[in-house]
């Protein structure tokens, strides 16, 4: 009788562990309702990287509530959306536009992306990278080119679009559209032509 006893207890035992394991593969399926409110992030981003110039991705972790803000601020000033996004909605909103950012995501990212101004999000994120030590630029993608931390400082150095239109406006006598294809057609040299140096040292190493 203890034998039956203790047979039952045993299948017992198993059918509860084997259904608390069930439950929790359910529960770590997505839902439909998930599924597709991600594939919504990725479609939405996907199109914002599509029509931007330029965007950026940063480390954040260990900035201050206040510093976060001021970040946040700035870049509203300026036309910047600034924004945490989960690196799988990254990953292939990314892909979809033909660029392979896997090495990058790694962390927390955060991504600072602009509509109009190609030079305006690695300025911002150069700047307040040496303002606060916590923050770290990963890489971006400016005007269709993947650039590293170097070519983002090398570019975060050069005067924003805004910058050179008043500087040159006075001594010219074209249209203004003109200036500004001139100064997008200057960027998109200087982006090809640090990748190229990339390249070269990648196949020297």
């Amino acid at each position: 009788m203890s034998v039956v006893i203790q047979e039952i207890q045993r299948v017992f035992i198993y059918t509860l562990i084997a259904g608390s394991n069930i439950d929790k593969e359910v529960q770590q399926v997505p839902s439909e309702k998930v599924l597709n409110l991600k594939k919504a992030k990725v479609k939405e981003l996907s199109e914002k990287m599509k029509a931007a110039k330029s965007f950026i991705l940063a480390d954040y972790r260990g900035l201050t509530v206040e510093q976060d803000t001021k970040m946040r601020r700035e870049m509203r000033a300026a036309g910047v959306e600034y924004t945490v996004i989960k690196n799988s909605i990254i990953r292939f909103a990314a892909q979809e536009n033909g660029y392979d950012l896997n090495q990058y995501l790694v962390g927390p990212t955060a991504l600072a992306i602009s509509l109009n101004d190609p030079v305006a999000p690695s300025k911002l994120l150069t700047k307040f990278a040496k303002e606060f030590e916590k923050l770290e630029i990963k890489a971006g993608v400016v005007e269709g080119k993947i650039v590293d931390i170097n070519g983002i400082k090398a570019i975060a150095s050069l005067p924003s679009k805004e910058e050179l239109v008043a500087k040159v406006v006075g001594g010219l006598s074209g249209p203004l559209y003109g200036i500004v294809n001139v100064l997008n057609a200057n960027i998109r040299g200087l982006v090809v032509a640090l990748n190229a140096i990339a390249e070269k040292k990648q196949a020297e190493a």
